[in-house]
């Protein structure tokens, strides 16, 4: 919930039509497409969504959300946090190189970082070591990735309550905080909130998730996990550069 102080609407607004589209469409391609690629390499679905969110919105917190869902075990909650925050960081030090490769102006750079990279952090470390304009845009770019962890998440509920119907005893799962992230992003958005307040909020929101994190690797088993093998990692990987591959595509074309 603590996310959305770091989100406005007009925020959204000023990446523009055009821009909002090729984050979305890599956002809800790279889920989907994740999801395709699990099944052929033999990754349970449970692991595959975990890691597809990841990829696709916002590194570990999309994970977490997302597992409120999936209800997945500690351990594939763990191995989807370690995969994506590795190949993340490796993409903060290897798209500022690739700026000139690809013939990105600073706008359509701070794009792709944006749309592409996993966690907010990393974004803001690989945006800004290509100028402000470029760290300005990638910021700005990633939170929208992040609003649209909403959505993903009430759809994935959905469809979860769709396949339990049968179940007599399942009751489908409604992730509340979903709401409470919407409300704070409309308060946010309509209230001029404190400086002080702002600037600490992102401080506690990346403390309480630490601990979240934490504790679920006091639960976790590393036996199990070296037990899933490479292939979730191979996953990953692929998903990594789908979405830096389309959003790439998306971008120079339009």
């Amino acid at each position: 919930m603590l996310l959305g102080f770091q989100l406005t609407f007009s925020q959204v607004q000023s990446v523009g039509m055009g821009g909002f589209l090729i984050v979305a469409v890599s956002l809800f391609a790279t889920f989907i497409a994740t999801l395709g690629m699990a099944r052929l390499l033999g990754v349970e679905r449970k692991l595959a969504e975990l890691i597809a969110a990841g990829t696709s919105i916002c590194g570990a917190s999309a994970i977490v959300a997302t597992n409120s869902i999936t209800d997945a075990d500690d351990e594939d909650v763990a191995y989807a946090v370690a995969s994506i925050t590795l190949f993340g960081t490796v993409a903060m030090f290897i798209f500022p190189l690739l700026m000139p490769v690809f013939g990105l102006s600073a706008a359509e750079y701070g794009l792709w970082a944006g749309t592409a990279i996993h966690e907010v952090a990393q974004v803001i470390g690989a945006g800004f070591q290509n100028g402000m304009e470029a760290g300005e845009i990638s910021t700005i770019a990633k939170l929208s990735r992040v609003a649209m962890l909403a959505p993903l998440v009430l759809a994935l509920g959905y469809l979860a309550s769709r396949s339990r119907a049968d179940e007599v005893s399942a009751r489908a799962p409604v992730p509340w905080f979903v709401f409470g992230f919407i409300a704070v992003v409309a308060l946010n958005s309509l209230v001029d909130l404190p400086e002080a307040f702002t600037a600490t909020v992102p401080k506690v929101t990346t403390f309480l998730l630490t601990m979240g994190l934490a504790a679920m690797g006091l639960r976790t088993n590393v036996g199990e996990i070296l037990a899933k093998g490479i292939k979730p990692l191979l996953l990953a990987f692929s998903a990594s550069i789908f979405i830096a591959a389309l959003s790439l595509v998306l971008i120079k074309m339009f």
